[in-house]
């Protein structure tokens, strides 16, 4: 048995679950359709085929198992990361998640342009706008720092990295834009003769 996936997670309060098998379509075989509402929002997914989840108190203060149909290799691969899902949905509604970047390089800035938008500095003859998806947020702090906020942890994480690509961090002066914890490998230049 996944040792992950069973264990139960906790709801916290003001925090609803509910999960109802998906609906058939042509015959094909789902999983539940797993709901999650919260003070931040609401989240929904549907899981994979052989995988059910039952709720014990859904209205708070209870906690949500996660099951497997059988013991099946793939049942055995999904069991973890599905509990693993529904545990960052229920995170997400109640907490949130953010991502924060750092801006590095003379010239480099961010500037905030309301909570769903960007426009970056990076070096090019042009600003680069940055518009968010439904359900992120935009923070900066300061003109070298950008927080992504949301409550969907693959959004967010997606959201950060799109981010970072438009000037990824070059090995010799560490120039571009990185993740706050990331440390970046940095290559010696040209040997001074």
């Amino acid at each position: 048995m996944s040792r992950v996936g069973k264990t139960p997670i906790s709801i916290p309060d003001g925090v609803t679950v509910t999960a109802e098998p998906a609906p058939d379509v042509a015959g094909s075989v789902a999983g539940d359709v797993v709901t999650v509402r919260g003070p931040g929002g609401e989240l929904q997914r549907e899981l994979a085929a052989g995988i059910r989840v039952r709720v014990d108190d859904p209205e708070g203060g209870g906690q949500v198992v996660v099951e497997r149909a059988d013991d099946s290799r793939s049942q055995r691969s999904l069991h973890g990361l599905s509990r693993a899902l529904v545990a960052n949905m229920v995170q997400g509604v109640s907490q949130g998640f953010s991502k924060e970047l750092q801006i590095v390089g003379v010239g480099y800035r961010a500037a905030a342009r309301g909570s769903s938008a960007l426009e970056l500095s990076l070096g090019f003859s042009h600003t680069v706008p940055v518009t968010a998806p439904d359900g992120i947020s935009f923070e900066v702090p300061n003109q070298t720092s950008i927080i992504v906020k949301g409550i969907d942890k693959q959004l967010v994480g997606q959201v950060a990295a799109n981010i970072r690509a438009l000037r990824k961090p070059e090995p010799y002066k560490g120039k571009g834009i990185r993740y706050v914890d990331e440390r970046v490998l940095r290559k010696a230049g040209k040997a001074a003769k």
